[in-house]
This record gives C-alpha cells, sequence and structure tokens, in this order.
C-alpha cells in the first residue's frame, strides 16, 4: 500500500478593513450640512455618515426663501446640497423622518418612521422653531410662520386666492415676508409691537428712513401695536388689538422671533439652558455628543446669523476628523442686509453709551445716512443706510480697534479719502 502526502497549500491571508466609526447627524439643515462639509474636507473617508432630516428635501438655503416667495427664485435655486451629492459622499439620507429620541446609554436614534441608527459620534443640529404669539386664535387655518419651503407654498397658495395679508413682527424676516407678499399681490400690513423696525440691527434715524421707503413701495405699519387675538369662525379674518381696533386679515404670517429647538436633547439629558450648552469645541457635556447652529449656547450667547455659525461649522468638522486644536471664539458680528431693495449695514455697538459720541452724515437727495459710535478715538459701532460700500473697512476699524485720532475729520468719507492724508 501506497501513501501520497500533500503538501498543504498554505492559507491566503485576508485583510478586513475594520469597521468605520458610526457619525448620525441630526438635522439636514445648513449648520448641520455645513460642519459635515468641513469634516469631508478634512477626513472624507472617516465617517460612515447617517443624516436625518424633518424635510422632505435636500439641504437648502433658508436664507433665500424670502426670494422664493417675492418670485425672484424657485426652490431649486436654494438647494445647496442635493440627493445626488449625499450619494456621491456615501452618506445615508433620511429627507422627511425627524428623530424623535436619542438613547445615549445604547447610541441610538430613532427616527419618526421607526427607524434605528446606531452611532460613535453624533451631531445635533436641530435649528430654531419659529414662536407664535399665543393670543386666541393663533391656531386657525390662515395663521404661519416664515421658516421653511412648505410656509413659503402656503403663502404663495394664499396670494392665488385672497386680499389681505398682516405680518406680525417688523424685524428682517418680517419684512421680507411682506415685500414678497406685495410682489404677488396682496395689501400687506406690518403690526410691530416696538416703536421703530428692526430695533436690533438700526438705530432710530435709519429705522424712519427705511419705513419711509417701504411705504413708498407701498407697504403700510401699524406700529406700538399690541395683537390681542386672531379673529375667525373657521379661519382667520381679523386681527385684533389691545386698543379694540381690528384690521382685515385673510392671511397672518408671524415673525416675533424664533426659540432655540432644544426638546429633542433635553429628553436626551443633555445640559440644555436657553440652547444646548458646549463648549470651546462645540462639545456637550457628553463627549460624544457635538451640537451646532441656532440650537446651541456658547458661553451663554445664542446664534441667529450665519457667519458665527459657520465658525462653528469650520472648529467643530476640524474636532470630528481628529483635528483638535481650533476652539470656537465668538467674534464682533456685521449685519449687511438688502431689504427690499434697500441697502443696510450695522455692525458693533450702535447704540452707544455715556462716553461716546456720534459722527453722522446725512444726504436726503440721495438717501443717503451714515453713524459712526466714536469711544476713545476708536470706532465701536456703525449704522449705514442707502450707501454700505465701507462697512466692512468701518468693521476692520471696530474689530481692530484702530485709533482714529488722525482720520476723524474724513471718517465718514471713505478709505480712499482717509488713506490720502498724511499719517
Amino acid at each position: 500500500m501506497r501513501y501520497e502526502i500533500h503538501p498543504q497549500t498554505p492559507a491566503r491571508a485576508v485583510s478586513v478593513a475594520p469597521p468605520r466609526p458610526r457619525l448620525v447627524v441630526v438635522g439636514n439643515g445648513m449648520a448641520g450640512m455645513r460642519t459635515v462639509e468641513e469634516l469631508l474636507k478634512l477626513a472624507p473617508d472617516l465617517y460612515d455618515i447617517t443624516v436625518f432630516g424633518a424635510e422632505p428635501y435636500g439641504n437648502y438655503n433658508r436664507i433665500l426663501l424670502s426670494p422664493v416667495l417675492a418670485g425672484e427664485k424657485s426652490v431649486d435655486d436654494i438647494i445647496l446640497n442635493t440627493r445626488d451629492w449625499y450619494v456621491e459622499n456615501g452618506i445615508r439620507l433620511h429627507a422627511g423622518d425627524p428623530v424623535v429620541s436619542i438613547d445615549r446609554r445604547r447610541r441610538i436614534v430613532r427616527s419618526q418612521s421607526g427607524t434605528e441608527e446606531s452611532y460613535d459620534r453624533l451631531l445635533i443640529a436641530t435649528g430654531s422653531k419659529p414662536f407664535l404669539i399665543p393670543v386666541p386664535g393663533h391656531e386657525l387655518p390662515g395663521v404661519i410662520a416664515f421658516r421653511d419651503i412648505q410656509d413659503v407654498e402656503t403663502m404663495l397658495a394664499a396670494a392665488r386666492s385672497h386680499r389681505h395679508a398682516v405680518v406680525i413682527g417688523g424685524g428682517l424676516l418680517g419684512l421680507e415676508a411682506a415685500n414678497g407678499l406685495m410682489r404677488q399681490g396682496m395689501s400687506v400690513t406690518v403690526v410691530h409691537v416696538m416703536d421703530s423696525l428692526m430695533e436690533r440691527q438700526l438705530d432710530r434715524s435709519a429705522s424712519v428712513l427705511l419705513q419711509q421707503a417701504l411705504e413708498r413701495k407701498g407697504l403700510r405699519f401699524l406700529l406700538k401695536a399690541n395683537t390681542t387675538e386672531i379673529v375667525g369662525p373657521d379661519r382667520v379674518t381679523a386681527v385684533r388689538f389691545d386698543d379694540g381696533s381690528e384690521i382685515p386679515a385673510d392671511l397672518v404670517v408671524m415673525t416675533a422671533g424664533v426659540r432655540p429647538n432644544i426638546e429633542l436633547a433635553q429628553q436626551a439629558g443633555l445640559h440644555c439652558e436657553r440652547a444646548i450648552v458646549v463648549d470651546d469645541t462645540l462639545q456637550t457635556y457628553d463627549p460624544r455628543v457635538y451640537a451646532v447652529g441656532e440650537c446651541v449656547q456658547h458661553r451663554t450667547a445664542t446664534f441667529g446669523l450665519v457667519a458665527p455659525i459657520w465658525d462653528q461649522a469650520r472648529v467643530c468638522g476640524a474636532h470630528l476628523a481628529g483635528a483638535g486644536h481650533r476652539r470656537y471664539v465668538q467674534r464682533a458680528t456685521a449685519t449687511k442686509l438688502k431689504v427690499t431693495g434697500v441697502d443696510l449695514y450695522s455692525a458693533g455697538d450702535f447704540i452707544g453709551g455715556p462716553d461716546s459720541e456720534d459722527l453722522v452724515l446725512r444726504d436726503p437727495r440721495r438717501g443717503v445716512y451714515k453713524r459712526l459710535v466714536i469711544e476713545d478715538n476708536r470706532v465701536v459701532g456703525a449704522v449705514l443706510y442707502g450707501d454700505v460700500k465701507e462697512g466692512a473697512w468701518y468693521f476692520e476699524l471696530i474689530q481692530d480697534r484702530t485709533d482714529i485720532s488722525s482720520l476723524r475729520s474724513q471718517l465718514l468719507f471713505g478709505k480712499a479719502l482717509c488713506e490720502m492724508q498724511p499719517a
């Protein structure tokens, strides 16, 4: 009997890549997706990424809802990240399916549809929600906020079949809503509880100029008006005020401010005050959970402007990517606004105090108003109306705390003239 011995073929080593850590993003808005974009720049293959969003769209530019309402842009024009972008970057998007609970012990989120996703890192970017003044009738059909694409579609539908619109709130958002509805053919009244428009961005003189310009365009204003009731049996028919007067309304748009959307974080046991408390890395009290945007509170401050939120996205994206040397630092912000064709710019402390003084230029013929607030020979605030081209330079002077003693007499006339002066 013969035995044959065959040498065994050695098994080939197969390398198996370890699973990537899982990043779940709660919120498909501008802050959350900007953070993901910053992360992808630094570490495109680091995470397995899943995004949940409440709206049935890709990420869009909420700031440009006003031009959509005015008929200047379409919804497609304001999309920032199409569905294809998510696919190209290997991101699973659950659009129209908001997260309803976070289990931090098991590290799992659960969505409205029942979908569950586990995470190694969680990014909360739930933004803010509009504040509807809780007066009687505020839940009637025809009473809406101005916050998302659905609100715009509701307003456009109302404009096709109704006449009278009332916008409650005289800030930027309210004025943009009023302009858009007027452009759609509605008769529009702006109701504001304060005695001047956009009081957070403008001083009284600039506010008066703005109101006059908008009245010439056809808008009506009721200032120092306190709404007490939305009237209507089945749908809004009027708005009533504390003096007993009322005005007709087929549509009421409330733009009386927003509140950080923190219910989900609170239910998950994250530390919240006015908003979700984060440190300089945008990390919450749970080191696996980060938060950015209008839902966060950093050193007692909350945020509504784009510039600081973009700064947050850069810092948070870097930390998620493992490049943890960046820190979020609050900076002075400037607001450049274009309200219905009127240019406005404000920066810093434009109110001033007992030790400040004002440099003012008024040119009624050209519709120009400039006011610089000076303290200790430094510019601390600026308000510009009608001519804003020097806004960035004034903001630079504010940030750098530049001594303007030698420029004082020419300061209102701009950078070019100041640079011609001998040092």
